[in-house]
Parts: C-alpha cells; structure tokens; sequence
C-alpha cells in the first residue's frame, strides 16, 4: 500500500453562476520518503493539489489518503513551506524555528537544542540571534525551512519556495534541499514551474496540464546523490520533460513552464 494514495481526485470551484473545475480525475501513489515535483503551467492545478494534500482544501471528487488515514484537516505532522516564508519579524531567528516545537509543548531547553541543530543543518547557526530583516531572501528561506524539519515532520509540502529569489541564490537553495532530503529520508511534495529545478530535485516529476487540471506523465529521475546539471543524464531527462511540454529544442533556455 502505498504511503499517499491519490484516487480519481476532482476539485470544482463555484464562480458567480460558472463552476470552475481546477483538477479532473486524478490519480497518483506515492512512497514515503519519495522526493516528488509537480510541474506544470499557471493553471494546471498543482498548488490546489497541494492544498488539498495539506488539509487548507477538500475534494470536490475522489479521495486522499495519508499513512491510510484520510486527509481532513492540516497536522502538526506535515508542514508546508510557502514562497513568503512565513517568518515572524519581532521573533529572532532561533525563536522562529522553535515555533512549531512550541505547539508540541517542548521544554524550553530543548527547543533550543533542536533549534540550534537545524540552523546548523541549514548553514545558519550563527544567526540565531538575528532578526529576519536582517536576512537575505536566501537565508530566510533557510529559516523556513529549518523550522519546518525542527518538528520531524512526517510529510514537508513546498509550494514554489525558491521562486522569488534570484537565479543563483535559487540554484544554491536547490542544492541544499537536496542533500537535506538525502540526510534527512522526508517525504516532500514540491510545487514548481521550473523544468531544472524539478530535475534537480524529485525523485520523479508529475507533469500537469491545465484546463482542467490532469496528470499528463510521470517521468522517474534515475539519478542519485548530488546532481550535476550539465551531465548528460541530467541533460536527458531535461529533454525528455521539454519534450513531453512540445517544445522546442532553441527554447530551452529561456523557457520556465
């Protein structure tokens, strides 16, 4: 059995008289500890699958089960990471990351512990004292997503986290997800519209298509441990998703689905 079971899942939405079907019949297995992106265009319906895996949303169709539970409401088991960070600013950054270990009723001092753990995991222990203003959008993210591991969740959701940041900053955060991931064994949904961020990351990557949203193919990642993005393996499975979108070899450079 698998992990997370996704079974003929539809999502309408009701627009003044109009209903508006953002997913359509969709189907997907998933292990745990699976490293999974969903990709696709603005519209496909990844983030509303997404949120509907995290419990901020319910089908309108089908069924979702987490572990063989349904999934009814968010869980302090699972958290999800946005693009905004979610930092509280009059918070320093230790206190920040002891947030959700708060909610579990953690003794202060090993709140602490754990806190300094994973800012050390994350590169950021030094700044444990400082204050997200005083941080770069790279280095908030961190925080993010230090506090997010800090509660040893079962199931991290990521809904395009490194979008608002620039190019190398975003390549830099990629990296280090992935060698978190490879350390840390956590299942992880990520939202992308990046073609080589997804080869980067997912062990394998759903491709969605919109209007309404459906599952156009899984493709596997068959690559393991830090992954060099001018290999041509990488090379070749980034093809074969360009390929799958129709596009052309000249546009991928510059083309972000």
């Amino acid at each position: 059995m698998s992990y997370i079971d996704i079974q003929d899942v539809s999502r309408n939405y009701q627009k003044k008289d109009q209903s508006f079907r953002a997913l359509d019949h969709v189907n997907l297995k998933i292990d745990r500890g699976e490293f999974i992106c969903l990709l696709g265009p603005s519209g496909c319906g990844k983030s509303t699958l997404l949120n509907i895996l995290a419990g901020f949303d319910k089908v309108s169709a089908g069924t979702i089960t987490i572990g063989g539970a349904p999934v009814e409401k968010p869980t302090v088991k699972n958290v999800t990471i946005f693009q905004n960070y979610g930092l509280l600013p009059w918070r320093t950054v230790e206190k920040n990351v002891e947030l959700g270990l708060e909610s579990l009723s953690i003794p202060a001092e090993k709140r602490q512990q754990i806190a300094h753990k994973y800012l050390d995991l994350v590169g950021l222990k030094d700044f444990a004292q400082s204050h997200p203003a005083e941080l770069s959008g790279g280095m908030q993210q961190r925080v993010a997503i230090a506090r997010a591991l800090a509660v040893d969740p079962e199931i991290i959701f990521m809904d395009e986290p490194f979008a608002a940041l620039d190019a190398l900053t975003r390549m830099n955060l990629q990296d280090e997800i992935s060698a978190i991931n490879r350390s840390q064994h956590k299942t992880i949904i990520f939202v992308t519209h990046d073609i080589d961020e997804a080869v980067v990351l997912a062990d394998r990557i759903v491709i969605m298509t919109p209007n309404p949203g459906r599952i156009k193919t899984i493709i596997p990642v068959d690559l393991h441990g830090p992954r060099d993005r001018t290999s041509p393996d990488f090379l070749r499975i980034r093809d074969h998703v360009f390929a799958e979108f129709s596009l052309k070899p000249e546009d991928k450079t510059e083309y972000y689905i």
